[in-house]
């Protein structure tokens, strides 16, 4: 994972140990502020309950916890799960736990209405950029330095480095619960039916799109909501490709950025998959897990860019045998900077708790019990993803091929993981659907995607108002 706030080069940044047995050179979890003692009242203004080792927070023993969860391709009945096993620890007080799909549009105006939910899954195409929020969150510190259900301090639990995708200039502000790998995902037996080899460059993957055609099917198709998870691939593939130089560019907001020539490389790879036909028409007015399932369940297209939420979110409408898999991001040459087996993982799915909200250290006891063996172990057995809680995963992934592939890859990977932040730290994702909508439906070449992207770009970064994060 590249640079969260605590300065961490490409080559060190995320070495995820792996369930199932596959050991990953480790990366010291960075100094986290102590935590667990703190003051005896809830910074919310609620009130207090007395703290000990079951109680790290204070949380007062009556009241109520309410937690707005995104419901996408994990749901939100995991959460439930947790506030299940909660409610038998603390039998007086109500969990409240809620899905939403409109994270932003319903929160915003409760963070400027001063009554926030005590606990928010701020995840999906509309969430709330973290630093236009940061300062009104908890330091959510102590909660990695609470003991957990089982009498263990959670921060010995976790995977490492899995602080940084949430920490903000020293602050962790959010907790990242999935461990996500983003691939191209495919039908094993699929492919196997027809001889096929999964791409590793973008001119393999050209030469693919003309045989799939052949057999009237698509290389790629795409939903209106989800048209983003292309510019994933696009940057993946970029960084891949020109390494720490296109992705701190990115990162930094920098002028051009867009135009970098390994970025542009890729925009005209795609421009060509286009322009071939290899890309399913009507993207742009059909709901994402519709276009999802042609992919998983009518086999119109090959391949599909997503995080490995893509297997539990289309859990219902998979083709029997597909055999789910996943695979690297394409490298733009034979000649990258990055190994083809360089991967784009991260820990996903951000858990914030406004220090505003009624009950904050409610928040944070839930947070608390989710992070428990027994709601972790739920989680990866339910939704076929592994969470930041190590050894939850057995070899065989539950039955899983998804969630084998995803071993695999963080096996080959080795060192070579990467990730970036800029669009969720800005909230920049809704305004790229735009662009991406139009150019993947035929009608903006690369030239106007990278015009208007950089638009997008240059806005957030000449904009006095927004707080910058320095990523090196």
């Amino acid at each position: 994972m590249d640079p969260r706030g605590n300065q961490m080069d490409r080559r060190s940044v995320l070495r995820l140990a792996f369930a199932g047995g596959v050991a990953l050179p480790a990366l010291a979890l960075t100094g986290c502020a102590t935590g667990g003692g703190g003051s005896e009242t809830n910074t919310g203004g609620g009130a207090a309950g007395e703290k000990s080792e079951k109680n790290p927070f204070g949380m007062a023993d009556s009241g109520t916890v309410e937690a707005v969860i995104f419901n996408g391709g994990y749901g939100f009945d995991y959460v439930t799960f947790a506030a299940d096993v909660a409610k038998k620890n603390h039998s007086g007080v109500t969990f409240d736990v809620k899905p939403s799909t409109q994270i932003a549009q319903e929160l915003q105006p409760r963070f400027v209405g001063g009554n926030p939910p005590d606990l928010i899954d701020n995840s999906g195409a509309n969430q709330i950029g973290l630093t236009t929020i940061a300062e009104q969150l908890e330091d959510l510190s102590d909660v990695f330095e609470a003991k957990n259900l089982e009498g263990t301090t959670i921060k010995d639990t976790l995977y490492p480095g899995v602080e940084a995708p949430g920490t903000l200039n020293g602050k962790l502000v959010a907790i990242n619960y999935v461990q996500t790998v983003y691939a191209l995902w495919y039908s094993g037996s699929l492919f196997e039916q027809n001889g096929w080899t999964v791409p590793k460059t973008w001119d393999e993957a050209i030469a693919l799109g003309a045989q799939a055609k052949s057999k009237g099917k698509f290389l790629f198709l795409w939903g209106k909501e989800a048209a983003t998870y292309y510019q994933t691939l696009a940057i993946a593939s970029a960084i891949k490709e020109g390494g720490d130089e296109v992705r701190l560019a990115l990162e930094n907001l920098e002028e051009k950025c867009w135009s970098n020539p390994a970025v542009q490389g890729v925009f005209k790879a795609m421009e060509t998959v286009i322009k071939n036909g290899y890309v399913k028409p009507g993207g742009g007015g059909t709901q994402f897990t519709a276009a999802q399932a042609q992919w998983s369940n009518g086999q119109e297209a090959l391949l599909y860019p997503s995080g490995s939420w893509i297997e539990n979110e289309m859990k219902d409408q998979t083709k029997d045998g597909f055999k789910m898999m996943g695979a690297p991001e394409f490298t733009l040459t034979g000649n990258s900077k990055m190994p083809y087996e360089a991967l784009h993982a991260a820990a996903g799915e951000p858990f914030i708790v406004p220090s505003k909200s009624k009950n904050p250290a409610g928040g944070k006891e839930l947070l608390r019990v989710m992070l428990s063996k027994e709601a972790a172990t739920n989680f990866a057995k339910t939704k076929l993803a592994p969470t930041i809680v190590k050894d939850t995963v057995p070899a065989d992934g539950f039955g899983s091929t998804a969630l084998q592939s995803q071993s695999k890859m963080l096996s080959d990977a080795g060192d070579n993981v990467f990730t970036w932040k800029f669009v969720d730290n800005y909230g920049m994702n809704q305004d790229m659907l735009v662009p991406w909508n139009a150019f993947l439906s035929g009608q903006i070449d690369a030239a106007r995607l990278t015009t208007q992207l950089q638009g997008i770009t240059d806005k957030v970064r000449n904009d006095p108002q927004v707080k910058k994060e320095k990523v090196s």
